[in-house]
């Protein structure tokens, strides 16, 4: 008796016990994941680098609205993008700002033919990928997109002792300033002066003086006579100082012949 009563006590305390063990496992927290990056969605490939693009650079960085009507207006921003975008060895931009225009002398732009405005564009692209520190092995003169009349026109870029760029066309010099893309395969630099190309601005040479009115150029001494087909038959003809010889010397003759008729009748 007393042990069935000590064996429903333990049955008792062990059903008693095994609610409180089941709570107890199923508010254990769960151990925690690791983290993995987001996976692109299936057919989907991952987002390339957006296109350079010249005149969104110039936008953002704002004071250069007259380089970007002017590369507009010569269409060279559409073909500059187009042409980065398959280069090989990318594209070097020197961009003028709004106050270098605008200490030009009044008139300058205006002066200038549309073939004009296209080469002075050009003369601020380089066909080459510079970054600050590449400048400093750069070959001069360095070629740029515009052509001469004897040629490319080109730039003289000098890096100085402390890390400062000069570029040169010439005419005009000024310092390489921010750099506001650079990053393959286009970089674009600002300048605070306007590179006038040597072809367009620099001392044209004198034009050769007309001949005076009237007066015939004058033929090569001793030029030889143009030959004819009677030379064989022509006389050479005496100079005009042994011609008047001749013409004295008859005129003696007649003179004492008729002095001797004239004798001869007196007689």
């Amino acid at each position: 008796m007393a042990s069935s009563r000590r064996a429903l006590i333990l049955l008792a305390v062990v059903l008693a016990a095994v609610p409180a063990a089941l709570s107890q496992k199923t508010t254990a927290p769960a151990p925690e994941a690791p983290e993995t990056p987001d996976a692109p969605a299936a057919g989907t490939t991952p987002k390339a680098a957006a296109a350079p693009n010249v005149t969104a650079v110039l936008e953002k960085a704002g004071q250069y609205t007259k380089f970007i009507r002017l590369m507009a207006s010569t269409q060279q921003d559409t073909q500059l993008n187009a042409q980065a975008n398959d280069s090989d060895t990318g594209f070097t931009v020197f961009a003028p700002t709004d106050n270098a225009f605008n200490s030009l002398k009044p008139g300058t732009l205006n002066s200038l033919s549309q073939q004009d405005q296209v080469t002075l564009v050009q003369a601020h692209i380089v066909p080459t990928f510079y970054s600050m520190e590449s400048f400093e092995t750069a070959s001069n003169p360095v070629r740029t997109q515009a052509s001469g009349t004897d040629g490319p026109c080109t730039v003289n870029v000098t890096a100085t002792s402390n890390s400062a760029v000069n570029v040169s066309t010439g005419i005009v010099h000024t310092t390489v300033g921010t750099a506001l893309r650079a990053t393959r395969p286009l970089a674009v630099y600002s300048v605070d002066k306007v590179l006038l190309p040597m072809d367009l601005f620099g001392p044209k040479p004198p034009a050769s003086a007309p001949p005076a009115p009237g007066k015939k150029p004058s033929s090569a001494k001793g030029a030889a006579k143009a030959p004819s087909g009677d030379d064989e038959d022509e006389e050479e003809a005496p100079p005009a100082g042994a011609a008047a010889a001749v013409g004295a010397g008859w005129r003696s003759l007649v003179a004492v012949v008729a002095a001797a008729a004239a004798a001869a009748c007196l007689l």
